[in-house]
């Protein structure tokens, strides 16, 4: 009972003590436990314990003893809760004074951090409004700077354009046009037909006599500028003509009658106007070839001839790859057959094959943006050796335009007629009616005559190659069926096909012939050097046609 009452006054609210109290209370408390220890503890006179114990029976001396030492027991507990409740009070008062110092330490650091998180923001904003105003200046220097570069390259630019049309104009201006005939003049923005001929030697003892001088190479150079396409239509010299009731070859008009005949024969055989003439030599071929600094070309012929007239000497082995200047460029221009009478098969239509392949090569370094730092020595080799009827200021313009013209807007093209021997001459006969869709393209403009003609116009040549005779004869009779016209076949020696492809010059006449071809699956785009770039399509027949 005593410790069920010791608990419940536990359960009290607990009363703060002085210093001087607990120490009081202390001593008391330890003053009674020495004494209980000892003995010395005073009993009331009416205390049973006060009985002598030799009145007692053994009984009542064993419950007496119980009973002392349960008093004891509860007496050592009620000192022990007191201990406790002192400590409680101490440590309890220690600790309010403690949690009051650390809410104040607490307090006075969440102020300190405060200000130092607010010092830390100032820094940031401080830092990121910094930071922004250098992101701005940053920016406008770069705009300042790249709007720099720009107006660095705009002035090189127009420094470029103006310095280029400078020498153009310069060297136009030199360009001789005397004795020329009148030019037939269009707008700048009108399909242009310009006459180009190559001059030869002539007497090489006396350069200045032109009676003696031949067209060895005749050209149309027919320009777009609105299409910004470029077509070079090549005529065979050996292609006959009459002058006055008599037969001659193109190549002689310029000595029977000079510009004014070539110009009027090349006009009747194209139906066009020729709109300029350029007369070009060989030393400025040369000239130029130098400037651009040569080109190179695949050899596919030996080449061996000799010409002391012409001051000619040509010599090339087959299969090998040279890089020409301008001497051995002309040589490789001018060959057709060697000294032991060997060559090219179709005589000068092969000789303008070559020229067409070299022609290519020229075209792809000419627009090249690299040619501009040339430009100057160009011009130079041009300026004394080609005469023409343009005016300086059209053939300035006409210059510009021209060098932003892409490669692959430049075709080579060559007018179709079948050579003959007549009076034991060889002449070119020209067939208008298979170049009535090359006409028209020169007249509108339109870049393939193809595009308007459909297969009709479609030049084909058949290979056979397989051992099968008469393979390719068959197979020329069903395209005959079909509407082809131009179509020439032949063999591949040495050489057996599996299966048959065809070959064909563009895209275009592919969607052409594809729907018309029986048995053939494989398709590819023609070679510019190829053999046959002549043609349009070209057939291989392989051991699946048979």
């Amino acid at each position: 009972m005593g410790i069920e009452n010791n608990n419940r006054g536990n359960n009290r609210p607990e009363k703060r003590l002085t210093r001087e109290e607990q120490i009081r209370i202390r001593k008391r408390i330890n003053s009674r436990n020495e004494n209980v220890r000892r003995g010395k503890r005073s009993i009331p006179l009416n205390d049973p314990r006060r009985r002598v114990e030799g009145n007692l029976t053994e009984e009542e001396i064993i419950q007496r003893e119980i009973q002392r030492q349960r008093r004891l027991y509860r007496e050592s507990l009620r000192d022990q809760n007191e201990e406790l409740n002192l400590e409680n009070n101490y440590e309890n008062r220690n600790s309010n004074k403690n949690n009051s110092s650390n809410i104040r330490r607490e307090k006075i650091r969440r102020i300190e951090s405060n200000k130092k998180d607010s010092k830390r923001e100032g820094f940031k904003r401080k830092e990121s409004r910094i930071e922004k105003n250098n992101c701005k200046k940053n920016k406008k220097k770069k705009r300042v700077s790249i709007k720099k570069i720009i107006q660095l390259i705009a002035a090189i630019l127009v420094f470029a354009v103006l310095f280029t049309g400078f020498n153009i104009w310069n060297t136009v201006s030199k360009i001789s046009n005397s004795g020329m005939i009148e030019p037939k003049v269009v707008s700048m923005n009108s399909t242009v037909n310009i006459l180009l001929l190559g001059m030869d030697v002539g007497n090489i003892k006396d350069p200045k006599d032109s009676s003696a001088k031949r067209t060895d190479t005749i050209m149309v150079l027919n320009f777009n500028p609105k299409s910004k396409e470029v077509r070079v239509v090549s005529i065979p010299r050996d292609t006959m003509i009459d002058i006055k009731g008599r037969t001659w070859k193109i190549n002689a008009a310029y000595p029977v009658g000079g510009e004014k005949e070539i110009v009027n024969q090349v006009e009747k055989l194209l139906d066009i106007d020729i709109n300029y003439v350029a007369n070009i030599n060989y030393n400025a071929f040369r000239d130029f070839i130098d400037a651009i600094g040569g080109v190179t070309v695949n050899i596919k012929h030996n080449m061996d001839y000799t010409d002391k007239s012409q001051n000619l000497r040509i010599k090339f082995k087959k299969g090998t790859t040279e890089h020409l200047n301008g001497k051995k460029a002309e040589e490789f221009f001018r060959w057709r057959k060697n000294n032991d009478g060997t060559g090219l098969a179709m005589g000068d239509l092969g000789r303008i094959e070559n020229q067409h392949e070299f022609m290519e090569a020229v075209v792809k370094k000419c627009t090249n943006p690299t040619i501009v730092f040339r430009l100057p020595s160009i011009l130079k080799s041009i300026e004394k050796n080609v005469s023409t009827n343009m005016p300086g200021s059209t053939m300035a313009k006409y210059a510009l335009k021209l060098m932003t013209v892409k490669s692959e807007n430049f075709k080579m093209l060559t007018v179709k007629g079948t050579p003959e021997m007549i009076g034991g001459q060889s002449y070119f006969i020209f067939d208008k009616e298979k170049n009535k869709n090359l006409i028209q393209s020169l007249k509108d403009g339109t870049t393939s005559a193809i595009k308007k003609s459909g297969k009709g116009e479609v030049s084909v040549m058949i290979l056979n190659s397989t051992n099968i005779t008469g393979l390719a004869a068959r197979y020329k009779s069903t395209l005959d069926r079909e509407g082809f016209k131009s179509i020439d076949i032949g063999t591949i020696e040495n050489e057996t096909a599996k299966k048959s492809y065809a070959m064909v010059k563009n895209k275009e006449v592919e969607k052409i012939v594809k729907p018309e071809l029986v048995g053939i699956d494989e398709y590819k785009t023609m070679k510019s050097d190829s053999e046959y770039s002549k043609y349009d399509l070209v057939i291989v027949l392989g051991l699946d046609s048979e």
